[in-house]
């Protein structure tokens, strides 16, 4: 939407002492497009043809801004304390409008809140949650750090949100942002800039800046995101590792690994009829975590072991790897903090702690100094060398593990978020066979972004129905590579996933980029494993319809696995769908997430589909009420004459 911005006062005026607007204009006159900040309501309203797509309740200094100046592109509002509020145009074509609201903040103890209306539309986007509902608008936040963490499953926390109306909400980096969402204001998203920790506190002023898109809808909005913020994948993972499973040690076996354990594992898997597939050693092979050396009791010979697991059938072999160095791993703790390689506070002071440390008996290395990074790579390339394996799974991550208060090496800020960003940048240099479990500002990377470990449940507590919503979640926030957690989740607490957990879980991976087992179908019964067979036929016959997504995710930055209105965007039924989703634009799956049900509701957008497992065909939009799904049957739909 947009075309050539006029800059206009509204001529709306206001007697008070002197004359002044109580509103002000950016128009963008051949889209029919403006936004309009009221001074005395401190509403922002964002209007493409009349119809009102973004509400913002500004901050209250905004009421006391009463000088107005003409700048390029747009406009500033002032007032008698200095305080500044700039409105610039940033994008003004036919089809794409975009602007910045902008303030320098005087005085670091100032707190500005910017409320965006979240009713009357559907949103999406927003950070990764252990409850992730979609759409969004349903969740909840206190003043919550929009910072990657482990809390909350929050390892993918990228400042995008949009919404249903064609518009979005991007906040910049260096905007010390929390969210308060549903909490004081129900029905509004506040934006909050506060200078305070987990940020850096030390500079007088800082920025609090974000922008508005605007377009004809959900969809295009969000591609005009892509092209102008979110950025797109440089490559994208070897079609191997979509086209067979991924076998991990970690939720079967934990941390009871060895060589025995390894070899027999990977001689069932083949033995049962999966040969091709990759390998993926998991937990606690090192003599200690971070020595990044092969703990020889357990693993006598490791090349040996490697060349007897590819002997079995397995082409691929990889190893999980972590960022952290725990106190008494020596000599390798000793000597990074001696080299100042390890993330400190202002007190110089490194503890930090981690699933597989006590309290302050572990430290994140630095990944923000480009020594410590050279440093690190060399280390793993040795692991390589020793061990002939292909590549690895980089687990963590997240801001939340560095000390409170960390001194990182770039500007103040940018900090914490910068580790993540170079952490996944110097990891992902290895290869097609990479996955990472954090991201932040890094949809270029052309690696896998795993789900952060999902919980063997069927509820909305990180189970089974947020293996979709999560998938839809890293697609619309710019990830299109996403690589689903293990099937059947991860079975902490002891709680296994039984027999129909399994199988649904797997049934919902099937149109999905990758599969990861780890608990095996042969450990329940013969169906399951005749089943498991079937969905990995299934996924491997439709990887050619990956890859080609993939492929456009790489050139014009598509999403691989969008939500049901991708293809009907002002479908207001298709937009409230949170159990569908797409490969492209042309199969629909249709899992089965709750326990014990053998019939479900689907709902066909716009277009001909035919049943994938029927060949029935059916013209949405429409919903299909009570389709019958037995233990065996995944519902797919694929579009006539695709």
């Amino acid at each position: 939407m947009g075309s050539h911005l006029i800059v206009n006062i509204v001529a709306s005026l206001i007697l008070v002492s002197a004359v002044r607007a109580a509103s002000y204009k950016l128009q963008f006159n051949n889209a029919n497009v403006d936004a309009t900040i009221n001074s005395d309501s401190r509403e922002l309203t964002v209007q493409t043809d009349g119809k009102v797509v973004q509400s913002i309740l500004m901050s209250l200094d905004v009421a006391s801004m009463v000088h107005y100046e003409e700048i390029a592109n747009g406009f500033k509002l002032s007032n008698a304390d200095g305080e500044e509020i700039e409105l610039v145009r940033d994008a003004d074509t036919v089809e794409f409008s975009l602007f910045t609201i902008a303030r320098k903040v005087r005085h670091r103890f100032k707190v500005v809140t910017d409320c965006v209306r979240i009713t009357g539309s559907n949103w999406y986007g927003g950070p990764q949650q252990k409850y992730q509902y979609w759409p969004i608008q349903k969740l909840k936040f206190n003043e919550y750090s929009m910072l990657t963490k482990e809390a909350d499953n929050c390892a993918v926390a990228d400042r995008y949100w949009l919404n249903s109306l064609g518009s979005f909400v991007y906040v910049d980096d260096e905007t010390p942002l929390f969210v308060d969402q549903n909490y004081g204001q129900p029905g509004y998203m506040c934006l909050e800039a506060n200078k305070s920790l987990p940020y850096d506190i030390y500079d007088n002023t800082y920025s609090f800046v974000y922008q508005i898109g605007v377009a004809k809808d959900a969809k295009e909005v969000h591609m005009a995101a892509v092209r102008n913020i979110l950025g797109k994948p440089s490559g994208h993972p070897a079609e191997a590792m979509v086209k067979y499973p991924i076998w991990s040690t970690w939720a079967r076996y934990k941390r009871d690994i060895d060589q025995h354990v390894v070899l027999e594992f990977a001689k069932e898997i083949v033995n049962n009829g999966w040969p091709n597939s990759q390998f993926e050693l998991d937990d606690d092979w090192e003599t200690c975590y971070g020595a990044l050396k092969f703990n020889t009791t357990k693993f006598p010979n490791i090349k040996q072991t490697i060349s007897a697991i590819r002997a079995v059938g397995f082409p691929r072999v990889t190893i999980w790897i972590h960022p952290f160095i725990n106190k008494g791993c020596e000599p390798v703790y000793s000597d990074a903090k001696r080299k100042g390689y390890l993330v400190a506070d202002r007190n110089g002071n490194t503890d930090t702690e981690w699933w597989n440390s006590n309290t302050g008996q572990a430290a994140y290395v630095d990944f923000t100094k480009p020594e410590v990074a050279k440093w690190f790579s060399e280390r793993l390339q040795a692991i390589l060398t020793e061990s002939g394996i292909d590549s690895f799974k980089f687990d963590a991550g997240e801001t939340s593990w560095t000390p409170p208060d960390p001194v990182l090496n770039g500007p103040r800020s940018h900090q914490p978020n910068m580790i993540v960003d170079d952490y996944v940048r110097t990891v992902a240099k290895f290869g097609d066979l990479v996955e990472v479990r954090s991201a932040h500002r890094s949809q270029d990377l052309p690696i896998f972004v795993r789900m952060i470990d999902k919980d063997s449940e069927w509820n909305w507590n990180n189970g089974l129905p947020t293996l979709i919503t999560t998938l839809l979640q890293m697609n619309m926030v710019g990830y299109p590579l996403v690589l689903p957690d293990m099937v059947g989740g991860n079975g902490y607490n002891d709680h296994p996933p039984n027999k129909e957990m399994f199988i649904r879980w797997l049934q919902a991976n099937v149109f999905m980029p990758s599969i990861q087992f780890s608990y095996v179908p042969w450990d329940y019964d013969a169906e399951t494993v005749e089943i498991s067979k079937t969905m990995t036929n299934l996924h491997e016959k439709y990887t050619p319809q990956i890859m080609e997504r993939f492929k456009l995710a790489v050139s014009d930055g598509y999403p691989v696995n969008p939500p049901l209105w991708w293809i009907s965007p002002n479908d207001t039924e298709a937009q409230k769908v949170y159990d569908q989703f797409l490969l492209g634009d042309n199969i629909i799956s249709a899992p089965v997430t709750k326990e014990n049900v053998r019939a479900r509701d689907i709902y066909l957008p716009q277009g001909d589909w035919v049943d994938g497992n029927t060949g029935s065909t059916h013209t949405g939009p429409k919903w299909i009420r009570k389709y019958s799904v037995p233990l065996k049957t995944l519902p797919y739909f694929l579009r006539k004459g695709t």
